[in-house]
């Protein structure tokens, strides 16, 4: 692919070489084919990982390409451009599960909660007892599709690099934020996510995925009800390889499916 690649998935700079519009279809047999590679060589079967198309800043017409390709998970940055494209991808055949992997506003919580099969940056208590209240709401209101989304399915967001610009709770607040998450009614912690350092080397990215898989098991020892921590979120279209050979079975990736986007 010609794509240069943004710093963050979404956050890419528009391409100024004059290329066209990418060849969503391609792109996705390329990494399709890339992620079973890197499975089956960490011993891995490729059907244990789950490709979340990140549609942020993407036109609903290419994230409609994607979706007749085969993708069935979608990952937005922020609640309304979300729930815009739920809406405009709700007629297909084929139901979609959408994930929300931006930094969560709490005013948005119940927006988030209504519309987002998983989200994946509870990063805070307060964000947190946000959605359980939303939660709560959804199952006292008349909407069938609330009474449906009753549990809110999240990932605790976890800031293992240490940087300041990135959100997330500090590894070694890991486990009290989950204890009292856990306690939280309508939540189900589902398991965590990490954003690595952007680097032009993969490989300075699994250090940091180590850490989430070794977090992971600790946290797992605690044997909290209500949580499964059987996903983890990590990797993105520079490093989604080395997430896989570390254990990722939720990978996000945007450029280099959709190519780099502006804002």
């Amino acid at each position: 692919m010609t794509w240069r690649r943004g710093r963050e998935e979404g956050s890419g700079t528009t391409d100024s070489s004059g290329a066209g519009s990418p060849d969503v279809r391609a792109n996705l047999a390329e990494v399709r084919e890339r992620i079973a590679r890197a499975a089956r060589k960490a011993g891995r079967t490729p059907e244990s990982i789950r490709l979340v198309a990140v549609a942020k800043g993407v036109p609903v017409g290419l994230v409609r390409e994607a979706v007749q390709a085969g993708i069935t998970d979608l990952g937005e940055n922020r609640v309304q451009e979300g729930v815009a494209k739920r809406e405009a991808l709700a007629e297909g055949p084929t139901p979609l599960r959408w994930h929300l992997i931006g930094h969560l506003q709490t005013n948005k919580a119940g927006r988030a909660a209504a519309n987002f099969d998983l989200i994946h940056s509870v990063d805070s208590l307060r964000v947190a007892a946000a959605l359980s209240a939303a939660a709560g709401r959804l199952r006292e209101g008349p909407d069938p599709a609330g009474a449906r989304r009753a549990t809110v399915e999240v990932l605790l967001q976890v800031n293992l690099a240490g940087e300041e610009t990135k959100f997330g709770v500090d590894p070694d607040a890991a486990a009290g934020l989950l204890r009292v998450v856990a306690g939280l009614p309508g939540l189900g912690v589902r398991g965590l996510m990490t954003i690595a350092p952007f680097s032009a080397d993969p490989e300075e990215s699994r250090p940091v995925f180590r850490k989430l898989m070794a977090l992971a098991r600790e946290l797992a020892g605690l044997r909290l009800a209500g949580v499964s921590l059987d996903l983890l979120s990590m990797g993105m279209s520079q490093d989604y390889e080395v997430a896989v050979a570390e254990g990722a079975n939720l990978v996000r990736i945007g450029t280099a499916i959709f190519g780099p986007r502006g804002g």
